[in-house]
């Protein structure tokens, strides 16, 4: 892999401060994204317990540092505030004043109830832009309703269709995808906000409800529905649009993925597999054939994956320029070498812990391209180089504030 080109000291985001008052993904991870792009995130947590998600996760032999924490806090600075005391408030809202963004999760209304609503942060900062991620939204019945994730694709319509028909759904690749999903708009919407901001010098509230995230993804699910009241089932690994679409083992008992979404596609794969004549119009060189005989293509499919090792299938589908992938494992990921050469796997030294792999940063700029400095922080490691060089507090102040418990 050639060497990397040399990190600018400027980052887009430079200069711009994120307050990070959520827990576990959802919305902090927009944070994330954020820091790898240079702004500084403070990640506000509770004296005593932190975020939980610091031991949520696989442990590590350091306290309050999961290897889930380590990656998805990167590139913070803890600070530590107990929000349930008044000064705490009153040094939190001294930090707004100072800031670009605010992030927070929690259930609507629990800012409200310490009184850290919009109204009270907008007088504080009106230039503040403040992101609230939440699984139902701010507003509607549901609103105050708790829902992680697994709830939110569950409700949001993608649970119904993992899995097979007839079968119990699944839960869509057992990850928080709908976290990651709304952490994306939220992060879209944040830089939405500070276009306008700095036109007008306004900030504003932006309200991401985690189920209308996963909800955007369902394409053309609420045209089809709402037209001809078609209810779309799951298909398992198949496509309703496109055959052969799937998942076929190989002779070494290993996958591969092959989707064929045009009737080219199909003629390269007959022509892959040594059938050129099944791409004929009159068998199944046309798509509506295909869909007709959707059991029969995909059998043939199956033989002949099955017949040969994966390599071998994914050299003749490359070959042919038929849409081809492993199904990987994340051994499978590790041994890969455009993972590598991608910097999609970065190692960092953590003390105490190692080094610890994880995903690299993206989107991927070629004039300032993000960067990890650093893994999930100790908890409150910079709360008193923040509270003294943000706030201007000495040790006698720093000492009261240890021993009120508010720090």
């Amino acid at each position: 892999m050639e060497d990397s080109p040399a990190q600018p000291e400027r980052l887009p985001m430079t200069g711009v401060r994120v307050l990070d008052l959520g827990t576990f993904i959802a919305g902090p991870h927009a944070a994330s994204i954020f820091a790898e792009f240079g702004a500084d995130v403070l990640k506000i947590e509770h004296p005593v317990a932190g975020d939980p998600f610091r031991r949520f996760g696989s442990p590590t032999d350091e306290p309050n540092l999961t290897l889930a924490f380590l990656s998805e806090a990167r590139n913070r600075r803890s600070v530590t505030l107990d929000l349930r005391q008044d000064r705490g408030v009153e040094l939190f809202l001294e930090l707004v004043a100072d800031s670009d963004v605010l992030i927070e999760n929690f259930r609507p209304g629990r800012m409200e109830e310490w009184g850290l609503g919009w109204e009270v942060l907008r007088d504080v900062n009106p230039r503040l832009v403040f992101l609230r991620v939440s699984g139902y939204g701010q507003t509607g019945p549901y609103r105050r309703q708790s829902a992680f994730s697994h709830i939110a694709h569950a409700y949001g319509g993608l649970s119904y269709l993992a899995g097979f028909p007839g079968e119990t759904p699944v839960v869509p690749g057992s990850v928080p995808l709908g976290d990651y999903i709304s952490s994306l708009y939220g992060a879209i919407g944040v830089l939405l906000a500070l276009r306008h901001r700095d036109e007008t010098g306004e900030g504003q509230v932006i309200d991401v409800a985690i189920f209308e995230a996963v909800f955007r993804t369902l394409d053309e699910m609420a045209g089809v529905y709402g037209l001809f009241g078609t209810i779309r089932e799951p298909q398992g690994v198949g496509s309703f649009v496109a055959v052969p679409h799937g998942h076929f083992r190989t002779r070494d008992d290993r996958w591969v993925a092959i989707a064929c979404t045009t009737d080219r596609m199909f003629e390269r794969l007959a022509s892959a597999m040594g059938r050129e004549e099944l791409a004929d119009e009159e068998m199944y060189g046309v798509q509506a054939h295909r869909l007709a005989a959707r059991e029969a293509v995909d059998q043939m499919v199956v033989d002949w994956v099955g017949s040969h090792t994966r390599e071998e299938v994914m050299s003749l589908c490359l070959e042919a320029q038929v849409p081809c992938g492993g199904v990987n494992s994340i051994a499978d990921i590790f041994a890969d070498p455009h993972f590598r050469e991608r910097e999609m796997l970065v190692p960092v030294e953590v003390e105490g812990v190692g080094e610890v792999v994880v995903p690299g940063v993206l989107p991927r700029l070629s004039e300032t391209p993000g960067r990890i400095e650093r893994l999930g922080p100790p908890l409150g490691n910079a709360t008193e180089e923040v509270l003294r060089d943000l706030l201007g507090l000495d040790d006698e102040e720093l000492d009261a504030l240890r021993e009120q418990k508010v720090i």
